[in-house]
């Protein structure tokens, strides 16, 4: 090889190892996003529980053990119907034990913690008198296959208000099969399955057991708060977008809760509550 020719060869060579000796830039590190923070239900319950506060100063507040009860019993009574929570929503529970008579606000949240929010006393279908059925129990979907209608607040024959004072809110459940009251045989019937007030001035009072002919009454101040918040609402507010009929039914001053459910759940449990 001539001397050029050795030379170049040896340049080249010079190059390429110096080239080797040059450290690669450092590697991009790329950090993974933090994983998001759980919802924190509670904080969202607690403002509802503040909400129903207001509107209701003697509405039941929870305890804990309580408040396990009725969760538990709650999801027993779902678990044993066709439907299921997808997603978190509100329901309505009620004890139609005659010796419990109250009812419960639930924040359902699946595969997380359930809130209760808060409840009050009912009644529902009282035994032993003609005409007046046992409340069914099950778990009974509020859709918008049925329109729901405001009390006219006028009075029957008896002086009384049924429904309550004029614009409080009837929810309608549909026709369901319930025991009749009057007969010992086990013979059933049909009612139609309303929630709704009553008589602020003679049966409001009465909350708290058995009285109604199977529908389940709630005061006055629990029928301003699901209405507003659109408890048992979100068909209603979905079907309100195209349909008036649906936005007509609710409230002018409405404020719907994000977690607005269906399900209003009836169950007889034999233990205190």
């Amino acid at each position: 090889m001539r001397h050029g020719g050795k030379a170049l060869l040896v340049a080249c060579l010079s190059a390429w190892l110096a080239g080797c000796a040059v450290k690669p830039p450092p590697a991009q590190v790329v950090m993974a996003p933090p994983a998001p923070s759980p919802h924190d239900y509670a904080v969202d319950a607690a403002q509802l529980r503040g909400a129903l506060m207001q509107v209701d100063p003697q509405a039941i507040m929870p305890s804990p053990a309580k408040e396990a009860f009725w969760i538990a019993r709650t999801k027993a009574e779902l678990a044993a119907s066709p439907y299921r929570i997808e997603h978190p929503q509100l329901l309505v529970a009620v004890d139609s034990n005659p010796h419990v008579q109250r009812m419960r606000v639930i924040l359902a949240v699946p595969g997380g913690p359930w809130q209760v929010i808060g409840g009050g006393k009912v009644s529902t279908g009282r035994s032993g008198r003609k005409g007046y059925y046992i409340t069914p129990t099950g778990v009974f979907p509020h859709t918008d296959a049925i329109l729901d209608y405001r009390a006219l607040g006028t009075y029957n024959e008896n002086h009384i208000r049924g429904l309550g004072r004029k614009g409080m809110r009837v929810w309608d459940f549909g026709w369901q099969e319930a025991q009749k009251g009057w007969h010992g045989n086990g013979d059933s019937g049909e009612i139609r399955l309303l929630m709704h007030a009553t008589d602020p001035d003679y049966l409001e009072q009465r909350l708290g057991r058995p009285d109604s002919k199977g529908c389940v009454r709630i005061s006055a101040a629990m029928n301003m708060f699901l209405d507003r918040h659109a408890v048992l609402d979100a068909d209603y507010l979905h079907a309100s977008k195209t349909a008036p009929r649906y936005a007509a039914i609710l409230p002018e001053n409405g404020d719907p809760s994000p977690y607005a459910g269906t399900y209003l759940v009836i169950f007889n449990a034999p233990a205190p509550s």
